[in-house]
């Protein structure tokens, strides 16, 4: 279980959280919506306590990890895998090599099971032709599919979470993203690996997600399902997801 209780955060004096309470199960699919600045990407930064809030508590599976130092914070990230923005590759490094860093720097795994596990992953995002190719050698699509392939070899996570995962991509590539998400976040909960998606692009939240969050100046004003979502009478919401509406 996931909670915020009463998030607040601020940066240079301006607050970006005013209040968040949010529950979750790790097997939900969820999508958080909102304007540019509205602190999507904050949040989920804050799961992983990558930036700390002024007041209130992260809560993940009853243990309070708020302001945990870090050496205490393994456990509770090892049950989150980020793809950030844009993929965020080590340009010098390759494919090969991007997959395989955080099974070399926190397993004890030989080369051989290392590279068998590198291009099963590969195998699975359905980009292993890639495998020695440069991160400046990959379409934008690709580039997407080797940062899912490596947050995947860093654990086995319970969720997957998305920053703009399709932001950038023609329509088609960015189909094949979501398709992706939707592949290894499939089966029922709660055996399923869920996701939080953060995104401007309201029609990938549709083909990923079954809950959708609305942000609005620091503050949740709507959580629900995609029904309800396209019902809403709120003309600022409207506006955000007119893509959806008939």
């Amino acid at each position: 279980m996931i909670e915020l209780q009463d998030l607040r955060l601020s940066y240079n004096r301006r607050r970006v959280l005013d209040g968040i309470n949010f529950k979750a199960n790790f097997s939900e699919k969820i999508a958080v919506l909102g304007e540019s600045g509205e602190g999507k990407t904050t949040i989920l930064k804050l799961l992983l306590c990558l930036v700390r809030p002024d007041s209130g508590r992260i809560v993940i599976d009853g243990r309070d990890i708020t302001f945990l130092p870090e050496s205490e914070l393994r456990q509770s990230r090892m049950k989150f895998s980020i793809v950030f923005q844009e993929g965020a590759l080590f340009d010098s490094l390759n494919v090969r090599e991007n997959v395989a860093f955080c099974l070399r720097e926190f397993s004890k795994h030989p080369e051989e099971e290392i590279e068998r596990r590198v291009r099963d992953i590969l195998r699975r995002v359905g980009i292993e032709e890639a495998i020695d190719l440069m991160p400046d050698e990959l379409s934008g699509g690709m580039q997407r599919r080797a940062a899912i392939a490596r947050s995947l070899a860093a654990c086995e996570p319970e969720m997957m979470l998305y920053d703009e995962p399709t932001s950038g991509l023609d329509p088609i590539t960015a189909d094949n993203i979501s398709n992706l998400i939707n592949e290894l976040s499939s089966g029922t909960p709660p055996e399923r690996r869920g996701l939080i998606i953060v995104t401007h692009d309201v029609e990938a939240a549709a083909r990923v997600a079954e809950r959708f969050l609305y942000l609005k100046d620091g503050k949740i004003v709507f959580d629900g399902g995609l029904d309800a979502l396209t019902r809403t009478g709120d003309p600022g919401l409207r506006k955000f997801i007119k893509e959806l509406l008939p």
